[in-house]
């Protein structure tokens, strides 16, 4: 099983798209995207130093255009990616990425938002001084006891002994200076506290702007920063992206989800490393592939050969999927027993799982022409649960 990950802010350095501008179809293609966002995304990712690419309206376009374009490099005939890649996420800014290269937002609509993103976090960021920090080592629980002490937010929970804490810059010196046992504090480089209530400004402004976004079912699995469910349903997933700018990023959540669904292989997008050093540590025995320069494209391929397989949520025009958010026990809802025929919003189930029980709602109306589980079995992240033949959907 393959899942591609696209990486958040911070994994820029200085000249790193130089390498790749050196094929003209990587750079007409990054040329488009910075017309579209109306940034000079090519002199930022090979001029410009580390300073200027820390600005979040700078570092976050330029990451979310480089994902989706060397996605196109690794895939020259993009249909042919779906049945291979089993799943797809992103950490933070990462996740625009991961919609767009699962088909659910357009690259075009994905770097407007992106554009806007980045602009009105900058703006939130610059009402109150905050920070972040990284959190390395020490327990779990009492990381986050002395995290919750201080006022703070556990912004990015990343996995086993790296958590980042997110919050004013008088909060953050408090809690260096009583630090989590055997815990190393990292201050981080970066214009505010993200993924706090202190980005709360810029959800509405990214809100308003996603209410004119059309979107689809993703191709693929979508795994969400908010919970590490599988999200299936094109208007979800973009409401999540958008409340996450001020919520946690649960990456442990996600890689637990990868474990669940039987990763074999992560491939990470340039600029890659980040979240493969992360996989490195959690998912012990899953290879990883960091894809940083253009000469590595054909060890990609031969990497995505080997652990890719086939995807079993692509859809056709004329029916729809309903999958499982996550892995637990599906039970039937009785209002759908022995129906034919359900309306959009329809609650056609819950998934049971030992961390809780979810209630499973079909984004479209239609014909069921197939249900795929029993009531009482087990199922697994973004499995498909309910074929339908459409006839509208819900987009709240």
């Amino acid at each position: 099983m393959l899942v591609i990950v696209a990486p958040g802010q911070g994994a820029q350095t200085p000249g790193f798209l130089t390498p790749w501008l050196e094929d003209p179809a990587f750079a007409a293609r990054m040329e488009w995207l910075s017309t579209v966002a109306g940034i000079d995304l090519i002199h930022y990712g090979t001029n410009a130093d580390a300073e200027t690419i820390r600005a979040t309206e700078i570092a976050q376009p330029l990451l979310v255009a480089t994902g989706l374009v060397a996605a196109l490099q690794l895939f020259p005939h993009p249909a042919d990616a779906f049945a291979k890649i089993g799943a797809v996420a992103g950490h933070s800014v990462g996740e625009i990425t991961a919609a767009a290269g699962a088909r659910a937002i357009s690259a075009e609509q994905a770097m407007v938002l992106v554009r806007e993103r980045g602009k009105a976090m900058a703006e939130a960021a610059a009402k109150t001084p905050t920070g972040m920090t990284a959190v390395l080592g020490g327990s779990r629980d009492e990381v986050l006891a002395s995290i919750e002490k201080h006022g703070l937010t556990p912004a990015n929970d990343n996995g086993p002994g790296q958590i980042v804490a997110a919050g004013t810059l008088e909060q953050l010196e408090a809690f260096a200076a009583e630090p989590p046992a055997k815990a190393r504090l990292m201050p981080l480089s970066v214009a505010g506290a993200f993924h706090t209530e202190h980005m709360e400004p810029a959800v509405g402004h990214l809100a308003r702007l996603a209410q004119s976004v059309t979107t689809h079912d993703p191709r693929t699995r979508l795994i969400s920063n908010k919970d590490g469910q599988i999200v299936h349903d094109g208007a979800k997933a973009l409401g999540r992206i958008v409340g996450q700018i001020a919520n946690p990023v649960r990456w442990d959540l996600c890689l637990d989800t990868m474990s669940d669904i039987g990763v074999t292989g992560i491939l990470e997008m340039p600029p890659a490393g980040t979240l493969t050093g992360i996989a490195k540590r959690a998912l012990k025995g899953v290879e990883t592939f960091a894809l940083k320069t253009p000469d590595q494209l054909e060890d990609a391929r031969a990497f995505v050969e080997k652990h890719g397989e086939t995807n079993l949520i692509e859809t056709t025009p004329t029916w729809r999927l309903v999958v499982s958010p996550t892995k637990g026990t599906f039970k039937l809802s009785e209002a759908v027993s022995g129906v034919d025929v359900i309306p959009a919003g329809t609650d056609i189930g819950a998934i049971a799982s030992l961390r809780d029980t979810i209630v499973i709602t079909s984004a479209h109306g239609g014909e069921i022409i197939e249900w795929l589980v029993e009531d009482g079995d087990l199922v697994s992240p973004g499995q498909p649960l309910l074929r339908l033949h459409p006839t509208g959907a819900q987009h709240s």
